[in-house]
């Protein structure tokens, strides 16, 4: 027998046990700490951790983590890059350029949106106090009648120098809810009378003094310096001996319509071919290139008021790229372009607009705004207010200006009664989105009036006693108050909602991006931390096992030598007197009679006894399958093995 009680009696160990026996429980601690996340790292574990771990597990490339850490990355870049790169204008400026298939070219082609047409006619309620008694002119304004516009481009052709070339076909029909009735009987100036009379001073006075009593005799209504009509003949024509034969003595270019009808010929398909740029270049987006062939207004003579360099309504420019307030806009009724001037930034439901109204320098006379005096006819030129539009209007004396002669010289006003201009009803506007150049509001109001010279030397049914003045018959309204619910999706959509939303895309592309690298860097440091420790610590335990290290089981210690070991013969379940625990008795063991007890076994025995008499029930389930090593550097009690005296 071997007596060890020299060591144990006296409390002591070993230098070498101790210290791995230290180790041991170093080893055991930290992979405890790890098992239940208090510290990933053995203390004084310096060593670096590769970064190949990222892609790699356990010498094998691992694909799928390799993918995810790929496309993150890609993430991330595609993010930074989304932050730096206005991709959102792009994808907007894309489709508002005008190419088959854009989404502005469904809205160009067909708008779809309300557009309406609003005439309102000047009643003359005196006109023979008027002609007999020198009162003035008392105007009762009647309407409104509206006219709904349905229209389309047609004949549409794309040039490979950024152009479109299209046109319009326009029908308009009546909307008698929102109209008064429009077979009323009205007084308006006899206009093909009055155009012919103003003639006369330049030509012989017989010959018109025989054509009006001719007039008189055959069409005896047709002869008076004033007619009565109805809102739709007068709109959308009547039947005029003297437009008639106009209309077939006049040269067949400069040939008017069949009959009298102020806004006849917007219906139906156009003759005017109008060439605008499609976008490639956004400062020039939607303006006229060329109409019916011509770079230029052909009823002028000189330049600015032969320029084209205006919008048809649809599209401008984009304030945003220009960076100019002044937009201009053409309707072949206006027989010019109209400068509307940027005015403040508002908003139509819930999308950011600018507000433009004409300049006031727009009707002013020549000698204040020198650009006017090109549409003067010859010296002759008109009162602040007033555009003479006869070039139009196949020579007719008609002049136009704002509604009620609003914004214009006082002396007309004051010709007439019946009349109070108001700049809310009155003022011409467009409510444009800076970003895209689309109108999401716009009316254009003017009123058409004669120009009437005295004639007289025709003293036919008074009218020699019809004076010189401008005589105010009508004026509209056209243009649309808001855009379909689709058309301001899309706006909102891009003008509103995009600009918020692209950099949270951008950022959250980056942040996610960020964060799954992090995740999976974290994953596979710690699989790459723990599977290597826990390897550390199993091959440790089995050199401490071939060393023949104590083995803490359960309260009671075990000695294992190389020829020798001892086995417990009971489990002491007494104390003594003073509360200490008996000591138990060891077998004595030859080990070369017990070589063919596995390690199996021994894992089996300590992890039974040691979990279920130190551990919680959470904590069981964990360390039952554990190994053996882990289980045994845990214990922290020691006891002192008693010996038999048989063995001393």
């Amino acid at each position: 027998m071997v007596v060890i009680n020299k060591f144990i009696g006296s409390g002591c160990v070993p230098k070498a046990d101790k210290m791995g026996h230290k180790q041991y429980r170093a080893v055991g601690q930290s992979a405890r700490n790890r098992l239940f996340g208090l510290n990933p790292r053995i203390s004084g574990d310096d060593k670096s951790v590769p970064l190949s771990m990222l892609i790699s597990q356990q010498g094998k490339l691992n694909h799928g983590r390799l993918a995810v850490i790929t496309f993150s990355i890609c993430t991330v870049v595609l993010g930074i890059v989304l932050s730096f790169v206005p991709w959102l204008d792009y994808i907007i400026l894309r489709e508002l350029r005008l190419w088959n298939g854009s989404l502005s070219y469904s809205y160009w082609q067909r708008p779809g949106v309300i557009r309406l047409t609003k005439v309102y006619i000047f009643n003359v309620t005196n006109p023979q106090g008027f002609l007999e008694n020198g009162e003035k002119p008392k105007l009762n304004e009647v309407g409104p009648f509206v006219y709904r516009e349905d229209m389309e481009k047609v004949n549409i052709k794309f040039h490979d120098n950024d152009t479109v070339t299209y046109q319009h076909n326009k029908i308009l029909r009546f909307v008698p809810e929102l109209s008064v009735d429009k077979s009323q009987k009205l007084v308006v100036p006899n206009i093909p009378l009055l155009t012919v009379t103003s003639f006369s001073p330049n030509m012989a006075s017989f010959v018109f003094n025989l054509l009006v009593s001719g007039l008189s005799l055959t069409y005896r209504e047709r002869a008076k310096p004033f007619v009565h009509v109805t809102a739709e003949e007068l709109v959308f024509g009547y039947n005029d001996p003297l437009v008639t034969l106009a209309h077939y003595f006049y040269p067949k270019g400069k040939r008017p319509n069949s009959q009298m009808g102020l806004l006849l010929a917007r219906n139906g398909t156009l003759s005017e071919v109008s060439t605008i740029y499609a976008g490639q270049d956004m400062k020039k987006f939607g303006y006229l290139d060329k109409i019916n062939g011509l770079d230029h207004l052909p009823h002028w003579k000189e330049r600015p008021c032969t320029n084209i360099r205006a919008s048809e309504g649809s599209f401008f420019p984009p304030r945003s790229v220009t960076k100019e307030d002044i937009v201009y806009i053409y309707d072949k009724d206006l027989c010019r372009i109209l400068p509307m001037k940027y005015r403040k930034d508002t908003y139509k439901d819930g999308i950011k607009v600018g507000l433009y109204t004409p300049p006031e320098s727009t009707l002013e006379t020549a000698e204040l705004n020198p650009d006017n005096k090109c549409y003067c006819d010859g010296n002759q030129c008109p009162k602040r207010g007033l555009q003479n539009i006869s070039p139009c209007q196949y020579n007719a004396p008609v002049y136009l200006s704002y509604p009620h002669f609003y914004d214009a010289d006082p002396s007309l006003l004051e010709a007439v009664e019946g009349l109070s201009p108001d700049k809310e009803k009155h003022e011409s506007y467009f409510l444009i989105q800076p970003k895209i150049g689309v109108p999401l509001e716009g009316q254009i109001r003017v009123q058409l009036n004669l120009k009437v010279d005295s004639a007289s030397n025709i003293r036919v049914n008074n009218i020699h006693k019809f004076p010189d003045m401008v005589f105010p018959v009508m004026w509209l309204q056209e243009g649309i108050e808001e855009v379909t619910t689709p058309i301001w999706r899309l706006i909102f959509l891009a003008t509103a909602f995009g600009p918020v939303f692209a950099p949270i895309v951008s950022y959250s592309l980056i942040i996610c991006g960020i964060l799954v690298i992090i995740y999976v860097f974290i994953k596979a440091y710690k699989k790459f931390v723990i599977g290597q420790n826990s390897i550390e610590i199993v091959e440790l335990g089995r050199e401490t096992l071939r060393r023949g290290s104590t083995l803490i089981i359960n309260g009671s210690k075990l000695l294992n030598h190389k020829e020798t070991s001892y086995q417990p013969l009971r489990k002491s379940t007494s104390t003594t007197s003073s509360g200490e625990e008996t000591l138990q008795e060891l077998n004595y063991i030859d080990k070369s009679e017990n070589l063919s007890q596995s390690l199996d076994e021994l894992k089996s025995i300590l992890n039974r006894d040691f979990v279920k008499s130190n551990f919680s029930e959470a904590e069981r389930e964990s360390l039952i399958h554990a190994d053996n090593t882990f289980i045994l550097s845990e214990h922290r009690r020691y006891s002192v093995f008693k010996i038999p005296e048989s063995l001393k």
